[in-house]
């Protein structure tokens, strides 16, 4: 490891340790992060000027003694491929969610965190749908993905469950946001499903790893679901639902509901049309919710054209421009470690950077490293 690898992994555990603060909120981190300009700053600030923010005994005393043990833990898994801590400062840290009250001033991500600053709709319901929602659920999320919108949920049982796998039916993206530690599947039953989330797209948290998924977590979870949404379709909810919840945090925000009408002997239509009561947009098709954001049609079919032509692009490399491209992904990668994992030439493996990044695939970065655009 050399010194800024050194440097670098330095400046990793003090936000990790950060994350790990106890008796803190979101907001009043961000501000110690405005005051005093990075986590290891905050770290070694004295006593008194942390104290003007009125800091709890404990926290002060994590600042003096982090437990670096378990922030090692927290290094290990940043080191698989997939995982990743996207901060507030990150070009991938969704800016939708930067708008909330109290955006997590980091999110742990495994998978793609290129997906994070898509179009979003989140889509959330009952656990225990009927089998008419489970069907209405994958169908709207089939059919927003297939137009290029990002689905996102919780991975919860039932409504949010179907809309995931609808995303993935038309090979669509969608993301996953957890309440708990990402190496965490909660259910343990959407394990697989998790798999294929994590190789398509992401699963996101702001719960380091370890993390259980206790209950005061979830209502922490929704405000991301619909903070990084530009709106929250409702598919079927009882009253008391965790779903009203995500969609009171959207109302918050500023962002569009969504909620589809049901029967009036359904105790799970009564969510929605409370909801609906309250200024909630009918929905009845995919139609009604493109027509409510606008604007957002035309840049769906332009983000659609810019993916079908790299797509076009793609296809046309020669095999070693493929193998090359497989490489680089959205961390930055350097030169030295595209030679080693593709076994080509330097000067074969300059050429074609230059080459991957003339037709617009990649970009190259300060410090000579590359990356997925």
């Amino acid at each position: 490891m050399d010194k800024d690898d050194t440097a670098t992994r330095q400046d990793m555990a003090y936000w990790l340790a950060l994350l790990r603060m106890p008796a803190i909120g979101n907001v009043l981190l961000a501000q110690l992060l405005n005051e005093f300009t990075s986590p290891q700053a905050i770290f070694r600030a004295d006593t008194d000027a942390l104290s003007k923010y009125g800091l709890k005994t404990k926290t002060i005393e994590f600042l003096r003694k982090p437990p670096w043990t378990l922030i090692d833990n927290d290094l290990a898994w940043l080191q698989h491929a997939n995982n990743h801590l996207i901060t507030i400062h990150d070009k991938f840290y969704p800016q939708l969610l930067k708008q909330i009250h109290d955006p997590p001033v980091a999110l742990y991500v495994s998978g793609d965190p290129g997906i994070l600053n898509t179009l979003q709709i989140s889509l959330v319901g009952s656990r225990n749908p009927t089998a008419d929602g489970r069907r209405i659920a994958r169908d709207f999320a089939c059919r927003l993905a297939g137009i290029g919108i990002t689905i996102t949920s919780g991975l919860a049982l039932g409504i949010d469950s179907c809309s995931h796998l609808g995303a993935l039916d038309a090979a669509g993206t969608t993301i996953a946001v957890l309440g708990c530690g990402l190496d965490i599947v909660y259910p343990a039953s959407n394990k697989k499903l998790a798999a294929s989330i994590i190789e398509k797209a992401a699963l996101v948290s702001e719960f380091p790893p370890g993390v259980k998924p206790l209950p005061e977590n979830f209502p922490r979870r929704n405000r991301i679901i619909s903070g990084m949404s530009l709106g929250t379709l409702v598919i079927e909810a009882a009253l008391r639902s965790g779903s009203l919840i995500t969609a009171g945090h959207a109302l918050e925000q500023g962002r569009e509901v969504f909620a589809i009408p049901g029967s009036i002997h359904n105790p799970l239509a009564r969510g929605c049309h409370a909801l609906l009561r309250q200024g909630a947009k009918l929905t009845e098709s995919i139609n009604d919710i493109l027509e409510e954001l606008g604007p957002l049609s035309a840049l769906i079919g332009e983000d659609m054209n810019r993916r079908d032509n790299q797509q076009k692009i793609i296809k046309g490399l020669d095999e070693h421009g493929k193998l090359l491209l497989d490489n680089i992904g959205n961390r930055p990668v350097s030169i030295d470690y595209l030679v080693e994992e593709t076994r080509l030439a330097v000067n074969v493996v300059s050429s074609m950077l230059l080459n991957l990044e003339l037709r617009g695939l990649i970009e190259s970065l300060p410090g000579g490293a590359y990356t997925r655009i």
